[in-house]
């Protein structure tokens, strides 16, 4: 029997310690944003103190902060601009650091390339590792704060240690006027006139409204999002159909008058589309199902049960729009990967899907037919 205890205890003692090590670590770690708390109000243009819970950082060496949209890509992190070597503040990163192609349809809004951090800080700032940041001026409605944690030499280069909140910013200048950044009338088809618009080429295709409301403090902000407190209404759903956040469908042929509404205040785009009359379905993304990983393992997102109701085939675009950046492998294929960042506490990764229709040229695939609406899947990761 003192055999078995003297066997007995030391793992006993083992695993205790384990236990002791593990959550120290886990404490260790720690990086939760707590001012400004979830689901908070802003005020657009002002600072605030951002403050984190971190337990025992243990050799944190910065944290970086960056703004996105509610729904924008996220991208590679950089403290500061290749250009300028400065980072630029109170900018967004999804908007200010982009590279636009030619089409403003869901498809040619750009690809963004780096976010810039609006704001790096160390142990040394007040508070420790937060400090005062500067809210975006030119934003409103819901937006997303991430804060991420660095260490010295990649040390822990396997591990992800950020936080990602929801707020909402409000504007506190009057709106004056809507406006549209376009052509008037906006024409799409054969009688179009911007090359914004030149890859617009069948019915069934999604536009993203250039709607933009100008304030009076000075600022010119995008409020074609449903956050920022826009709604739509069309003339005649039958050429142009509103979909959610500021997005139209071509659906037929003809003129339409696209209304906008925020604070109060109207304004109104003529619309002409004048494309191949072909009755068209658009196609439909499935994203899969959510699901809560582990860290470590590679996770396979699904988007084999998007289809196209007349049977064509789907061009695939995945992205990611919450959680630290991971490197996401065949973002253009029915089946996009990564592999899940190991983790000390339950995180959030979001991921998009949208699909089009598209056929086969003489430079291979090819997307050129009509669009579905994003879908969204989330994956959540576990230590």
């Amino acid at each position: 029997m003192a055999l078995a205890d003297s066997t007995i205890m030391p793992r006993i003692l083992r695993m205790a310690l384990g236990m002791i090590i593990f959550c120290s670590a886990d404490q260790a770690l720690a990086l939760n944003i707590i001012a400004p708390a979830e689901n908070s109000t802003l005020k657009a243009g002002e600072t605030i103190t951002v403050k984190l819970d971190l337990g025992l950082h243990a050799g944190l060496e910065k944290v970086r902060y960056f703004w996105y949209t509610e729904h924008g890509d996220t991208l590679v992190e950089q403290e500061k601009s290749k250009t300028t070597g400065t980072a630029p503040g109170s900018k967004i990163a999804d908007e200010k650091y982009s590279q636009k192609g030619s089409a403003s349809t869901l498809w040619g809004t750009g690809h963004p390339v780096v976010a810039v951090a609006a704001l790096v800080s160390t142990e040394q700032d007040h508070p420790p590792f937060g400090g005062q940041l500067p809210v975006p001026k030119e934003a409103i409605g819901t937006m997303r704060l991430l804060a991420v944690g660095k260490y010295p030499g990649g040390r822990l280069g396997g591990l992800a240690v950020f936080d990602e909140i929801l707020v909402r910013v409000e504007p506190e200048a009057e709106l004056i006027t809507i406006e549209f950044e376009t052509e008037k009338p906006l024409r799409l088809g054969r009688g179009g006139q911007t090359a914004a618009y030149d890859k617009v080429n069948a019915l069934g295709q999604i536009i993203e409204l250039p709607v933009v409301g100008v304030f009076a403090d000075g600022v010119v902000r995008s409020i074609r999002p449903s956050s920022a407190g826009s709604t739509y209404q069309s003339s005649d759903e039958k050429v142009m159909k509103v979909l959610p956040d500021g997005m139209l469908r071509m659906v037929g042929n003809g003129r339409a008058s696209i209304t906008v509404t925020n604070r109060g205040k109207q304004a109104s785009l003529d619309v002409e589309v004048e494309l191949q009359e072909d009755p068209n379905l658009p196609p439909i993304a499935d994203a899969g199902k959510n699901r809560t990983v582990r860290g470590g393992r590679r996770v396979v997102l699904n988007g084999l049960n998007s289809r196209d109701p007349e049977g064509g085939a789907l061009f695939y675009t995945w992205s990611q729009v919450r959680g630290s950046k991971v490197a996401l492998l065949d973002v253009n294929m029915p089946k996009a990967s990564f592999l899940a960042p190991d983790v000390f506490e339950r995180r959030l990764f979001r991921f998009k899907l949208r699909v089009t229709e598209g056929g086969y040229a003489r430079e291979g695939f090819v997307k050129g037919g009509a669009d579905s609406l994003p879908a969204y899947v989330d994956v959540v990761v576990e230590p």
